[in-house]
C-alpha cells in the first residue's frame, strides 16, 4: 500500500521519500510461512489501473473462478463467484511487492530507504526521527506523513495519544498455519482455477494456486486445536481424519515438517478513527483497518485507499486540509464495514458452505440477479467485482436477505394454504357434508320453517 500510494503522489509532482523497515526484498532472503497469498479482485485492479501497472500485475496470476469445496468423503464441488467473466486473482504477496517497488523507483521525484525504522513523530511539526543501518537517528520534516506500516502502525501509535482519537482491536481465537501442494508430474496436483476449501465448520483449509504449480495452503483453526497437535503422529492423524484427499497431495513428511516449521500466526483486526490529522499525516491500508483475510479484501481495500486519496486530491486540486479531513469522513464507514463482512464470511467459509439450504439460498440470489441485475446484487458479487462503497453493499445486502427471506415465507405460507385446501377437497363426501350440517340446517329452517335432523346418509 505505501509503494502503491507513493506512485500516487508521485504522478501529482509530489517529492517522495518511502522508509522500508526491512532490506530490499528483491535481493533479500525471506523467512517462509508468514504470509497469506493475496486474491487480487475488481477494487485492486482499478487502483493498479490507475498508475499503469494492471495488466503487469495480473498477467502474474492465476485466475480463480469458484470456489472448490472439499467434503469429507472426497467428493468436490464448485460455487461459482458470479458470471463466467467474473474472478479473482491469485498474486504472490512477494512477487507484486517486488513490482511495486520497482514502480516507485521509476519516477525520478521518489527515493527509497530500505533497512529504515520509524522511531518517533512530532505530527504537530510533521518531522519523523528515523534510524537506518549506521544506528544514527535521523530527523526529517515532511508536508504530509504516509502511515502505511501495517496492523501495528508506528504512526498509528502516535496518533492514539491525540485526544478523540478512537481505536480497537481483536484478536480472533483462530490463527493460521501455511502449508503446501507440491506439482504433480510436472503439473497442478488439482484443479488450478479454484479457491479451494475444505470446511470443517469450526476451522478450515483453503489452497491458492501459484505459478510455478504449487498451492499455498492455510490452516485456519482455534490455537487450542493447534496446542492439540505436539508431535507428528498427532499431526498425520489430524490430517487423515479430516482432510483425507489432502495428505496424498501434500506427501506426509512433507506435511509434518512444513506443520512445525513456524508456530500457527495470529489474525488482528482493528479500527480506528480518525484517518488523518489535521493536514500533516494520513493512515493508509493495515495501518488504518487490519482486517482479517477471510473476503480477501485486506490488501483491495488498502489499494481502493489510495484510489481513493488520489480522487480527493484531483477533486481539491492538492489541497491536503481539504483532502485529508474529507478521506476520513468518506472511507472510515467502508473499511469498518468491510472488517464486519471479513469477519462474517469467516463463518461462511467454514461452515455454511456445508449447508444445502445455503447453496439453495446462493441459487436463488443468482437466478434473481439474473432476471433483476440491478435490483439483486449478490454480496460477494458487491463486494469483489464493483467499487459499490464497502458499507452501502452492506446495508444493500440485508436489504436484500429480509426481502428473499419473506419472500420464502410468503412462498411457504401460500403452499402450506394450497396444500390445506387440496387436503380438505380430496377428503370423504360424508365428512364433509358433516361439516356443512349445520349451515343446512339454517337453510332448512328458512325454507321450511322446521329443521330436518336428517343427513344426506340417513335411510
Amino acid at each position: 500500500v505505501g509503494s502503491l500510494n507513493a506512485c500516487f503522489l508521485a504522478k501529482r509532482n509530489f517529492q517522495v521519500d518511502v522508509y522500508e523497515a526491512r532490506e530490499d526484498i528483491r535481493v533479500a532472503q525471506l523467512a517462509r510461512g508468514r504470509s497469506i497469498n493475496l486474491a487480487l479482485s475488481h477494487r485492486g485492479r482499478q487502483a493498479l489501473k490507475a498508475i499503469g501497472l494492471e495488466d503487469q500485475i495480473v498477467s502474474q496470476g492465476i485466475p480463480m473462478r469458484a470456489r472448490m469445496i472439499h467434503s469429507f468423503s472426497g467428493k468436490k464441488s464448485a460455487i461459482p463467484y458470479g458470471t463466467k467473466s467474473q474472478y479473482i486473482l491469485s498474486i504472490s504477496r512477494t512477487n507484486l511487492n517486488k513490482d511495486l517497488l520497482t514502480a516507485v523507483e521509476k519516477y525520478p521525484n521518489t527515493k527509497v530507504y530500505f533497512g529504515h525504522r520509524l522511531l518517533t513523530c512530532n505530527l504537530e511539526e510533521g518531522t519523523i526521527t528515523v534510524l537506518g543501518s549506521d544506528q544514527v537517528p535521523k530527523d526529517v520534516t515532511y508536508d504530509l506523513i504516509v502511515g502505511c506500516d501495517g496492523a501495528y502502525s508506528t504512526v498509528r501509535g502516535h496518533l492514539m495519544k491525540k485526544p478523540r482519537f478512537d481505536y480497537s482491536q481483536q484478536y480472533i481465537p483462530h490463527g493460521y498455519m501455511e502449508l503446501t501442494i507440491p506439482p504433480r508430474n510436472g503439473d497442478f496436483a488439482m484443479e488450478p482455477n479454484y479457491l479451494h476449501i475444505w470446511p470443517r465448520n469450526t476451522f478450515m483449509m483453503i489452497a491458492l494456486p501459484n505459478k510455478n504449480k504449487t498451492f499455498t495452503c492455510t490452516l485456519f483453526m482455534p490455537f487450542e486445536e493447534f496446542e492439540k497437535l505436539p508431535t507428528s503422529r498427532d499431526v498425520l492423524d489430524f490430517f487423515h481424519k479430516y482432510f483425507p484427499d489432502a495428505v496424498p497431495l501434500m506427501g506426509e513428511q512433507a506435511l509434518t515438517r512444513d506443520f512445525f516449521l513456524l508456530p500457527a500466526q495470529p489474525m488482528i483486526s482493528v479500527k480506528c478513527s480518525p484517518f488523518h490529522f489535521k493536514s500533516r499525516c494520513v493512515l493508509m491500508g493495515d495501518a488504518a483497518h487490519a482486517i482479517v483475510p477471510f473476503f480477501g479484501q485486506g490488501m483491495n481495500a488498502g489499494f481502493e485507499d489510495c484510489l481513493v486519496f488520489d480522487e480527493l486530491m484531483e477533486k481539491f486540486n492538492n489541497d491536503l486540509s481539504m483532502c485529508l479531513p474529507e478521506f476520513s469522513r468518506f472511507r472510515i464507514p467502508d473499511d469498518h464495514a468491510v472488517s464486519d463482512l471479513s469477519m462474517y464470511n469467516y463463518v461462511e467459509m467454514r461452515a455454511h458452505v456445508n449447508s444445502r439450504w445455503f447453496i439453495f439460498h446462493k441459487n436463488v440470489e443468482r437466478f434473481l440477479h439474473a432476471i433483476m441485475p440491478s435490483t439483486f446484487i449478490p454480496l460477494y458479487t458487491m463486494v469483489t467485482f464493483s467499487r459499490i462503497r464497502y458499507h452501502e453493499a452492506m446495508l444493500r445486502w440485508r436489504w436484500q436477505k429480509k426481502v428473499i427471506n419473506k419472500g420464502f415465507f410468503l412462498f411457504g405460507t401460500l403452499i402450506a394454504i394450497g396444500s390445506t385446501y387440496f387436503l380438505i377437497r380430496s377428503m370423504a363426501p360424508r365428512p364433509l357434508d358433516y361439516l356443512r350440517r349445520p349451515w343446512d340446517w339454517v337453510t332448512n329452517l328458512q325454507n321450511t320453517g322446521h329443521v330436518s335432523l336428517k343427513t344426506p346418509w340417513s335411510h
